[in-house]
């Protein structure tokens, strides 16, 4: 579905990301995890084209069937949730916007709020409205960052949720979380990054064992500890 090969991003001196290299399948959901600083925004903004990389290759879809969802929604706070959906859809140039915007709606569940101010809706509404931007061109591949972040803990089941029947579609979720239980619970596989460095990248279950025999460590702790005997 998706191929990174080396991919390196510079920032004058300083290095974001260094050699990144992974495949992605169809209907996977992949965590992207590590320290603050890490590189995850980064990596994520090159998978979805906003940012060129310095060197390396990345092939899959067309960046047109290519999903992006940044940590803060963009969406326009004045308009409804129709009007931002269908100035999206037209800046995707579909070629039927009206079809397009009520389709999204349904699938998003948020045909009864269609007409409501983008700004009146909950923190978990307009993350709603953000994805369903993000899902109008009908992506191969959906990335998000940090797609929990502002949600109660009602408002991220019913996002993980949704997102887990999109992957059941074939569509694959990359994700970047600072929650590591998000990624233990709902990751197929997590790429854990260190000073823009891959440092693992398999099952939530392959990173736990990777600590050696250590009982009674959960994930959370798991992590922290690979990152320590890592020197992060």
């Amino acid at each position: 579905m998706l191929s990174a090969r080396g991919l390196t991003r510079r920032f004058g001196e300083r290095t974001a990301i260094r050699d990144a290299s992974f495949d992605l399948e169809p209907g996977e959901q992949l965590a992207i995890i590590g320290p603050n600083g890490a590189g995850k925004t980064t990596l994520l903004s090159m998978l979805a084209g906003v940012l060129a990389p310095s060197t390396g290759e990345l092939s899959g879809p067309d960046q047109r069937r290519t999903g992006w969802v940044p940590q803060q929604p963009a969406v326009y706070s004045k308009l409804s949730v129709a009007e931002n959906l269908r100035l999206f859809a037209r800046l995707e140039r579909l070629p039927d916007p009206d079809a397009a915007v009520d389709a999204m709606l349904a699938q998003t569940d948020l045909t009864a709020r269609r007409d409501e101010q983008v700004s009146r809706l909950s923190g978990g509404n307009q993350q709603r409205v953000n994805i369903a931007i993000g899902l109008l061109c009908e992506p191969q591949v959906l990335l998000l960052d940090e797609p929990s972040s502002s949600l109660d803990p009602r408002q991220r089941e019913r996002l993980w949720e949704f997102i887990a029947g999109l992957s059941r579609g074939g569509t694959s979720v990359v994700y970047a979380t600072h929650n590591v239980l998000e990624a233990e619970r709902y990751g197929d596989r997590v790429l854990v990054l260190g000073d823009g460095e891959v440092l693992f990248l398999g099952s939530p279950a392959e990173l736990e064992r990777a600590v050696g025999d250590r009982p009674a460590l959960d994930f959370e702790a798991a992590f922290v500890s690979f990152l320590h005997d890592r020197g992060h």
